[in-house]
C-alpha cells in the first residue's frame, strides 16, 4: 500500500469516527468524543476539536433543558394542587345540622363553576344522606339571568335526589332577575336570609319528629 493510499484510508476512518459521533448525538447520546493523533495545526485536528466543542455545547444545552423541564413539571404540579385547593375553598359545603347541608355561594358563578358546585353538592347529599339543602346566595352581589338559571338548575338537581332545597339570601334585585329569567321555581323555597331557611327546616323536622312520637304513643 502506498503512502497516499494509507493517508486516504486513515482519513476515511476519521470520517467514519465523525459519523459515529454525529449518529450518537442524533440519538441524544452526548458522551462520545473524537480523539485525534494528528498535530495541533492539522485541519482534521481542528475539525475534531470543533465537533467536540459542538457536542459539549449540545450536552450542556440538553442538561439545561432537562432541568428546566423538571422545574416546569414541578411548578405545574404545584399549580394544579393550588387549583384543587381553590376549588375546594370555593365550594364550601357545610353540614349545619344533622341531614341539613348548606352551600354558601360567593363571587361570580359561570358554567364551569356551576357544574363543579352541582357535582360536589350532589355527591355530598349522597354521602351524608342529606334530606335538606340550603343554597345561600347572600354573597352574590350581581345576578344576571344566566346565574339565576344556574341556581334553579342546581336546585332541581337536588330535588331529583329526593332532598328538599331552598335558596336563601334573596334580595329584591335577585328576585326580579329570577322572575325575568323565566325559570320554573316551582318546588324551590326561597328566604331572605340563611337563618330563616335553617329555622324552617329545623321547625319542619321538629314537627315531623313530634308527630312520629305522638303516633308511636297512640300505637
Amino acid at each position: 500500500m502506498t503512502e497516499h493510499e494509507d493517508v486516504a484510508e486513515n482519513d476515511l476512518e476519521r470520517i467514519a469516527d465523525i459519523l459515529r459521533v454525529v449518529a450518537d448525538v442524533s440519538r441524544g447520546d452526548y458522551a462520545s468524543r473524537l480523539q485525534c493523533d494528528l498535530p495541533a495545526g492539522h485541519s482534521m485536528t481542528i475539525l475534531y476539536e470543533g465537533i467536540n466543542t459542538m457536542v459539549s455545547s449540545l450536552e450542556s444545552a440538553s442538561q439545561r433543558s432537562v432541568t428546566y423541564q423538571k422545574e416546569l413539571e414541578e411548578k405545574l404540579a404545584t399549580i394544579e394542587l393550588q387549583r384543587a385547593a381553590i376549588r375546594e375553598l370555593s365550594i364550601p359545603i357545610i353540614e349545619v345540622w344533622d341531614g341539613i347541608l348548606c352551600l354558601p355561594v360567593v363571587g361570580i358563578l359561570d358554567s364551569t363553576r356551576s357544574a363543579d358546585m352541582t357535582e360536589a353538592l350532589l355527591a355530598a347529599i349522597v354521602e351524608k344522606h342529606a334530606s335538606c339543602v340550603i343554597i345561600d346566595i347572600t354573597g352574590i352581589q350581581v345576578m344576571d339571568t344566566g346565574t339565576a338559571d344556574h341556581f334553579l338548575r342546581m336546585a332541581k338537581a337536588v330535588r331529583l335526589l329526593g332532598a328538599a332545597c331552598v335558596l336563601t339570601g334573596i334580595n329584591p334585585r335577585s328576585a326580579q332577575t329570577m322572575v325575568h329569567s323565566g325559570g320554573d321555581i316551582t318546588g324551590v323555597g326561597t328566604h331572605r336570609s340563611l337563618r330563616n331557611g335553617l329555622q324552617q327546616f329545623i321547625s319542619a323536622r321538629n314537627k315531623t319528629e313530634a308527630k312520629a312520637l305522638e303516633a308511636g304513643a297512640r300505637g
